[in-house]
Protein backbone atom coordinates (compact mmCIF):
# COMPACT_ATOMS: atom_id res chain seq x y z
CA UNK A 1 0.00 0.00 0.00
CA UNK A 2 1.51 3.89 -1.27
CA UNK A 3 1.94 5.54 1.98
CA UNK A 4 0.32 8.83 3.04
CA UNK A 5 2.09 10.12 5.38
CA UNK A 6 6.21 10.05 4.87
CA UNK A 7 6.42 7.18 6.21
CA UNK A 8 9.42 5.66 5.18
CA UNK A 9 8.78 2.14 3.84
CA UNK A 10 4.98 1.86 3.16
CA UNK A 11 5.28 -1.94 2.35
CA UNK A 12 2.57 -2.75 4.34
CA UNK A 13 0.28 -5.88 4.68
CA UNK A 14 -3.26 -6.87 3.23
CA UNK A 15 -5.64 -8.47 5.63
CA UNK A 16 -8.10 -10.40 3.92
CA UNK A 17 -10.53 -10.53 7.35
CA UNK A 18 -10.91 -6.86 6.99
CA UNK A 19 -12.40 -6.92 3.44
CA UNK A 20 -15.83 -5.60 4.25
CA UNK A 21 -15.39 -5.20 7.72
CA UNK A 22 -17.44 -2.54 9.07
CA UNK A 23 -15.33 -0.69 11.12
CA UNK A 24 -16.35 2.83 13.27
CA UNK A 25 -13.45 5.65 13.85
CA UNK A 26 -14.16 9.13 16.05
CA UNK A 27 -11.78 11.42 15.44
CA UNK A 28 -11.15 10.06 12.44
CA UNK A 29 -10.61 13.81 9.88
CA UNK A 30 -7.25 14.33 10.43
CA UNK A 31 -3.72 13.35 11.87
CA UNK A 32 -3.72 9.72 13.10
CA UNK A 33 -7.39 9.44 13.02
CA UNK A 34 -7.28 10.15 9.11
CA UNK A 35 -4.06 7.51 8.82
CA UNK A 36 -6.37 4.97 10.70
CA UNK A 37 -9.51 5.98 8.08
CA UNK A 38 -7.59 5.99 4.86
CA UNK A 39 -5.65 2.36 5.92
CA UNK A 40 -8.83 0.81 6.79
CA UNK A 41 -10.27 2.00 3.31
CA UNK A 42 -7.53 0.84 1.34
CA UNK A 43 -7.92 -2.65 3.07
CA UNK A 44 -11.45 -2.77 1.53
CA UNK A 45 -13.08 -2.20 4.75
CA UNK A 46 -16.81 -0.33 5.30
CA UNK A 47 -15.27 2.40 7.55
CA UNK A 48 -17.36 5.26 9.19
CA UNK A 49 -16.18 8.02 11.22
CA UNK A 50 -16.80 11.01 13.32
CA UNK A 51 -15.42 14.33 13.53
CA UNK A 52 -15.95 17.85 14.87
CA UNK A 53 -13.56 19.03 11.78
CA UNK A 54 -16.31 18.90 8.77
CA UNK A 55 -14.06 20.57 5.86
CA UNK A 56 -11.54 17.86 7.38
CA UNK A 57 -13.29 15.34 7.23
CA UNK A 58 -14.67 15.58 3.56
CA UNK A 59 -11.43 15.80 2.59
CA UNK A 60 -10.42 12.43 4.29
CA UNK A 61 -13.15 10.65 2.24
CA UNK A 62 -11.94 12.54 -0.69
CA UNK A 63 -9.07 10.93 -0.68
CA UNK A 64 -9.65 7.65 -0.10
CA UNK A 65 -12.04 7.79 -3.73
CA UNK A 66 -8.47 9.21 -4.98
CA UNK A 67 -7.03 6.10 -3.92
CA UNK A 68 -10.09 3.67 -4.92
CA UNK A 69 -10.85 2.85 -1.88
CA UNK A 70 -13.26 -0.45 -2.44
CA UNK A 71 -16.11 1.17 -0.06
CA UNK A 72 -16.40 5.10 0.19
CA UNK A 73 -16.69 6.07 4.17
CA UNK A 74 -18.93 7.38 5.87
CA UNK A 75 -18.49 10.83 7.44
CA UNK A 76 -20.65 11.91 10.16
CA UNK A 77 -19.89 15.60 11.44
CA UNK A 78 -20.18 15.71 15.79
CA UNK A 79 -19.01 17.20 18.59
CA UNK A 80 -18.00 14.25 20.47
CA UNK A 81 -18.56 16.35 23.79
CA UNK A 82 -22.61 15.47 23.16
CA UNK A 83 -22.79 11.95 24.04
CA UNK A 84 -26.47 12.04 22.60
CA UNK A 85 -25.00 12.91 18.81
CA UNK A 86 -22.49 10.47 19.39
CA UNK A 87 -25.25 7.72 20.30
CA UNK A 88 -27.28 8.68 16.71
CA UNK A 89 -23.63 8.66 14.96
CA UNK A 90 -23.26 5.14 15.70
CA UNK A 91 -26.74 4.14 15.40
CA UNK A 92 -26.37 5.86 11.58
CA UNK A 93 -23.57 3.62 11.19
CA UNK A 94 -24.56 0.63 12.13
CA UNK A 95 -27.97 1.05 10.21
CA UNK A 96 -26.18 2.06 7.17
CA UNK A 97 -23.28 -0.41 7.14
CA UNK A 98 -25.42 -3.44 8.66
CA UNK A 99 -23.41 -3.32 11.82
CA UNK A 100 -20.04 -2.36 13.28
CA UNK A 101 -17.28 -5.08 13.71
CA UNK A 102 -14.49 -3.16 15.08
CA UNK A 103 -14.75 0.25 16.89
CA UNK A 104 -11.53 2.70 17.27
CA UNK A 105 -11.94 5.18 20.06
CA UNK A 106 -9.15 7.67 18.90
CA UNK A 107 -10.65 11.47 19.24
CA UNK A 108 -8.54 13.40 21.63
CA UNK A 109 -7.01 16.84 21.42
CA UNK A 110 -3.66 17.50 23.49
CA UNK A 111 -3.65 21.35 24.11
CA UNK A 112 -0.69 22.52 26.22
CA UNK A 113 -1.83 24.27 29.30
CA UNK A 114 -0.49 24.50 32.97
CA UNK A 115 -1.81 22.50 36.01
CA UNK A 116 -2.15 26.12 37.78
CA UNK A 117 -4.26 27.92 34.84
CA UNK A 118 -6.90 24.90 35.40
CA UNK A 119 -10.49 25.48 36.37
CA UNK A 120 -13.15 23.28 37.07
CA UNK A 121 -14.52 23.83 33.80
CA UNK A 122 -11.83 23.25 31.56
CA UNK A 123 -10.90 19.90 34.22
CA UNK A 124 -14.55 18.77 32.75
CA UNK A 125 -13.58 19.73 29.48
CA UNK A 126 -10.19 18.06 28.89
CA UNK A 127 -12.13 14.32 30.35
CA UNK A 128 -15.23 14.85 28.42
CA UNK A 129 -12.87 15.62 24.81
CA UNK A 130 -10.20 13.25 25.96
CA UNK A 131 -12.02 9.96 28.04
CA UNK A 132 -15.36 10.22 28.70
CA UNK A 133 -16.94 9.29 24.61
CA UNK A 134 -14.62 6.48 24.96
CA UNK A 135 -16.77 4.87 27.28
CA UNK A 136 -20.46 5.80 25.74
CA UNK A 137 -19.14 4.72 22.24
CA UNK A 138 -18.33 0.73 23.79
CA UNK A 139 -21.73 1.48 25.22
CA UNK A 140 -23.57 2.25 22.00
CA UNK A 141 -21.72 -0.41 20.23
CA UNK A 142 -21.45 -3.37 21.90
CA UNK A 143 -23.97 -4.80 22.20
CA UNK A 144 -24.35 -5.58 19.03
CA UNK A 145 -20.57 -7.29 18.85
CA UNK A 146 -22.19 -9.34 22.04
CA UNK A 147 -24.98 -10.31 19.92
CA UNK A 148 -22.67 -11.16 17.15
CA UNK A 149 -20.29 -13.14 19.40
CA UNK A 150 -17.06 -11.09 17.96
CA UNK A 151 -15.60 -7.38 17.88
CA UNK A 152 -12.91 -5.29 18.45
CA UNK A 153 -12.98 -2.34 20.22
CA UNK A 154 -9.06 -0.46 19.95
CA UNK A 155 -8.44 2.14 22.53
CA UNK A 156 -5.82 4.87 20.99
CA UNK A 157 -3.96 6.15 24.60
CA UNK A 158 -1.29 8.02 24.87
CA UNK A 159 2.38 7.38 26.34
CA UNK A 160 1.93 11.32 27.14
CA UNK A 161 1.09 10.20 31.14
CA UNK A 162 4.27 7.95 31.24
CA UNK A 163 6.78 10.88 30.40
CA UNK A 164 6.24 12.40 33.42
CA UNK A 165 6.02 16.37 31.49
CA UNK A 166 4.04 18.72 33.39
CA UNK A 167 2.79 20.89 29.97
CA UNK A 168 -0.70 19.31 29.48
CA UNK A 169 -1.93 17.62 32.73
CA UNK A 170 -5.51 17.59 32.06
CA UNK A 171 -5.00 15.58 28.56
CA UNK A 172 -2.07 13.29 30.61
CA UNK A 173 -4.71 12.23 33.22
CA UNK A 174 -7.55 11.69 30.82
CA UNK A 175 -5.56 9.96 28.88
CA UNK A 176 -4.45 7.39 31.85
CA UNK A 177 -7.85 6.49 32.56
CA UNK A 178 -7.82 4.74 28.64
CA UNK A 179 -6.35 1.63 30.12
CA UNK A 180 -8.86 1.69 32.79
CA UNK A 181 -11.34 1.18 30.34
CA UNK A 182 -9.33 -1.66 28.46
CA UNK A 183 -8.50 -3.61 31.06
CA UNK A 184 -12.02 -3.16 32.83
CA UNK A 185 -14.27 -4.02 29.17
CA UNK A 186 -12.08 -6.27 28.49
CA UNK A 187 -12.63 -8.66 31.38
CA UNK A 188 -16.73 -7.62 30.71
CA UNK A 189 -16.38 -8.70 27.30
CA UNK A 190 -13.94 -11.39 26.95
CA UNK A 191 -17.16 -14.25 27.71
CA UNK A 192 -18.34 -12.83 24.40
CA UNK A 193 -15.54 -12.97 22.35
CA UNK A 194 -15.17 -9.19 22.38
CA UNK A 195 -11.65 -8.04 22.46
CA UNK A 196 -10.52 -4.19 24.14
CA UNK A 197 -7.15 -3.34 23.58
CA UNK A 198 -5.19 -0.05 24.03
CA UNK A 199 -2.57 1.59 21.18
CA UNK A 200 -0.05 3.79 22.53
CA UNK A 201 1.76 6.32 20.11
CA UNK A 202 4.53 8.31 21.09
CA UNK A 203 5.65 11.27 19.36
CA UNK A 204 4.04 10.82 15.97
CA UNK A 205 4.43 13.49 13.05
CA UNK A 206 1.18 14.60 12.17
CA UNK A 207 0.69 17.70 10.72
CA UNK A 208 -0.74 19.11 13.85
CA UNK A 209 2.09 18.47 15.99
CA UNK A 210 4.57 19.66 13.00
CA UNK A 211 2.46 22.69 13.11
CA UNK A 212 1.39 23.50 16.09
CA UNK A 213 4.23 22.32 18.72
CA UNK A 214 7.68 21.06 16.88
CA UNK A 215 11.20 22.49 17.50
CA UNK A 216 14.45 21.11 16.75
CA UNK A 217 14.86 21.06 20.76
CA UNK A 218 12.38 18.96 21.14
CA UNK A 219 12.51 16.41 18.30
CA UNK A 220 16.26 16.55 19.23
CA UNK A 221 15.58 15.24 22.70
CA UNK A 222 12.72 12.80 21.74
CA UNK A 223 15.07 10.62 19.18
CA UNK A 224 17.91 10.78 22.00
CA UNK A 225 15.02 8.85 24.05
CA UNK A 226 13.58 6.49 21.53
CA UNK A 227 15.70 3.49 20.12
CA UNK A 228 14.96 4.19 16.45
CA UNK A 229 16.74 7.30 15.54
CA UNK A 230 14.22 8.70 12.73
CA UNK A 231 10.32 10.32 13.11
CA UNK A 232 7.11 7.78 13.80
CA UNK A 233 4.63 8.47 11.09
CA UNK A 234 0.52 8.13 11.26
CA UNK A 235 0.41 5.29 8.70
CA UNK A 236 2.99 3.44 10.37
CA UNK A 237 0.93 4.24 13.87
CA UNK A 238 -2.45 2.62 12.34
CA UNK A 239 -0.94 -0.70 10.78
CA UNK A 240 -0.82 -2.25 14.83
CA UNK A 241 -4.57 -0.68 14.85
CA UNK A 242 -4.99 -2.94 11.55
CA UNK A 243 -3.61 -6.09 12.74
CA UNK A 244 -6.23 -5.93 16.30
CA UNK A 245 -8.99 -5.19 13.99
CA UNK A 246 -8.30 -8.23 11.90
CA UNK A 247 -8.34 -11.74 12.69
CA UNK A 248 -4.60 -12.25 12.91
CA UNK A 249 -5.49 -10.39 16.77
CA UNK A 250 -7.80 -12.36 17.65
CA UNK A 251 -5.86 -13.94 20.75
CA UNK A 252 -4.80 -10.76 22.37
CA UNK A 253 -7.34 -8.77 24.23
CA UNK A 254 -6.66 -6.36 28.13
CA UNK A 255 -3.33 -5.51 26.31
CA UNK A 256 -1.76 -2.36 25.81
CA UNK A 257 0.87 -1.84 22.81
CA UNK A 258 3.51 0.81 22.30
CA UNK A 259 4.22 2.44 18.76
CA UNK A 260 6.95 4.80 19.75
CA UNK A 261 10.35 3.92 18.41
CA UNK A 262 11.25 2.39 21.54
CA UNK A 263 11.20 5.69 23.54
CA UNK A 264 9.56 3.69 26.73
Amino acid sequence: MTPSTGNPSGNYASYPSLVDRTIFVTGGASGIGRAIVCQFAAQGSRVAFVDIQGDEGRATVDRCVADDARHVPLFLEVDLIDIEALREAIAAAQSAMGGIDVLVNNAASDDRHTWQEMTPQYWDNRLNTNLRHYFFAIQAAAPAMIEAGSGSIINIGSSSYMMQEDFFPGYAIAKSGVEGITRTMARTFGPHNVRVNTVLPGWCATERQLDKWWTPEGEARTLADQALKRRIYPDEFAQMVLWLAADDGAACTAQSFMVDGGRF
